[in-house]
């Protein structure tokens, strides 16, 4: 007779704070400073670029960037001569995830991933994840997607409609925050997963809208510290070990970058006009720059001007250094070169010079088709005399299955007060972990796999 030994595990909920840092924990926020007070808490250089997908990605598989191949929210695919941002299989992922190394070593291990990016078709056992519906009339029809499939159906049966308008854009907030953490607690007494990874951005929004040490984001860090409060003391009743991350800071900004605006005057940029508007031709270009954050990735098309594009970069005001592409799977992906900004700017995708071509959705809260993140989305066009009418307007025509904008998005950079992406920031801004027992100091963002694992197994 054959004995099988398998590792004993404990249970462990991840509960990624976005935006949490050292420097915020304190006064508004008495429930995270009194779990990081009774543990330990790490400090650590972010990935690069400290965006969410990268540092996540890292996190989950304890890869560098090179061979997990995330370089971005989005990139230039180069066979298609299309930018995709903020895409979902977890196929996009390079390397073997955490769950995946942990059920090797037990087969009775199992992950649930709520909110987590690339989060579609993944091997975890329960992911929830935001999936809007694109009926053929044109209508967006908010809504998450589930595996297994019908779980999704049973989540809102219990706690309603996933709050989409408040996970992004003008209307962003606590609610988002809230049902994702009411959807783990679900998960948690329904399945009772080995290990949960629990996504809570709340602060992420406030914190690029007004900046650090605006006086307004000290009610959002109440806010934030009350859910992850609860979930704390909802997992120890459940004998769940808790653990919390964080993926980047936040540093003031007062300066944005327009760096497709410099292509342009160059004679880099391909323009096409449709219907009266400009779009931006990546295909046709020379040059152009896929946008995201405090980091920005630079197609050079046209080879023969590499060293003169460097120069331009290097000499533009708001950036602070220029990296050349990275080696390994992520260099087809990767700009050409990578142009990083200085601490108080970041970049925009903005290409057009007068706004009345701006293409249309620049006004409108559309991830998928800007060559770029815009954190503009998180404003309201202060020129409308009635905002929450034109919501309401739109909203009735897209219940009504008529095609509709809502074109109530700024074209005002000079608006967001914080961001994020560099990986060379002060410690007060950089990422933590912190866990109620003794840990190894992290270092790198790659670690955070390995630590998460070692608290799994006991």
């Amino acid at each position: 007779m054959v004995f099988i030994s398998f590792r004993m595990m404990k249970r462990v909920a991840v509960l990624n704070v976005v935006g949490l840092t050292k420097g915020l924990i304190g006064e508004f926020t008495p429930r995270i400073r009194a779990f990081a007070e009774a543990g330990q808490l790490s400090s650590f250089k972010p990935a690069f670029p400290a965006v969410t997908c990268t540092a996540q990605s890292s996190y989950l598989t304890g890869l560098p960037v090179r061979d997990h191949g995330i370089v971005a929210t989005g990139w230039y695919d180069r066979e298609a001569a299309e930018v995709k941002f903020w895409k979902q299989s977890n196929h996009i992922v390079k390397g073997e995830k955490i769950w995946e190394r942990l059920r090797r070593v037990n087969p009775d291990f199992t992950c649930a991933k709520l909110f987590w990016w690339y989060n579609m078709y993944s091997s975890a056992d329960w992911t929830i994840t935001p999936r809007p519906a694109y009926p053929a009339s044109g209508r967006k029809v908010f809504d998450v997607y589930s595996q297994p499939m019908e779980m999704k159906e049973e989540v809102k049966s219990e706690l309603g409609d996933f709050p989409f308008m408040s996970f992004w854009g003008p209307n962003a907030g606590i609610a988002s925050s809230q049902w994702i953490a009411d959807s783990a607690k679900w998960v948690e007494r329904e399945k009772q997963p080995t290990l949960s990874l629990v996504y809570l951005p709340h602060l992420d929004y406030c914190l690029q809208q007004y900046g650090p040490g605006d006086d307004r984001v000290n009610v959002e860090l109440e806010k934030i510290d009350k859910v992850v409060g609860e979930l704390i003391d909802f997992y120890a009743e459940h004998g769940v070990e808790v653990m919390l991350l964080s993926e980047y800071g936040i540093s003031a900004v007062d300066e944005p970058v327009h760096l497709n605006r410099l292509f342009r005057e160059k004679g880099w940029i391909a323009i096409k006009d449709e219907l009266g508007l400009e779009m931006l031709d990546c295909g046709a270009s020379k040059v152009f720059a896929v946008a995201d954050h405090q980091v920005a990735h630079v197609y050079v098309n046209d080879l023969s001007l590499m060293d003169e594009v460097r120069e331009l970069l290097e000499k533009s005001s708001g950036v602070d250094e220029v990296r050349s592409a990275p080696h390994g799977y992520s260099a087809e992906r990767a700009g050409d070169l990578i142009a990083v900004s200085k601490p108080n700017a970041w970049f925009t995708y903005y290409y057009w010079e007068d706004d009345k071509v701006a293409p249309d959705f620049a006004r409108c809260v559309d991830i998928h088709r800007k060559v770029g993140y815009d954190p503009v989305e998180l404003f309201l066009d202060p020129g409308l005399k009635f905002p929450k009418l034109t919501i309401a307007k739109f909203l009735l025509k897209n219940k009504l299955g008529f095609r509709a904008l809502l074109e109530v998005i700024p074209l005002d950079a000079s608006l967001v007060k914080g961001s994020h992406g560099r990986d060379n920031v002060p410690v007060d801004e950089q990422p933590i972990f912190v866990t109620k027992g003794q840990h190894m100091a992290i270092l790198r963002p790659e670690e955070v796999a390995e630590r998460i694992m070692q608290a799994v197994i006991t």
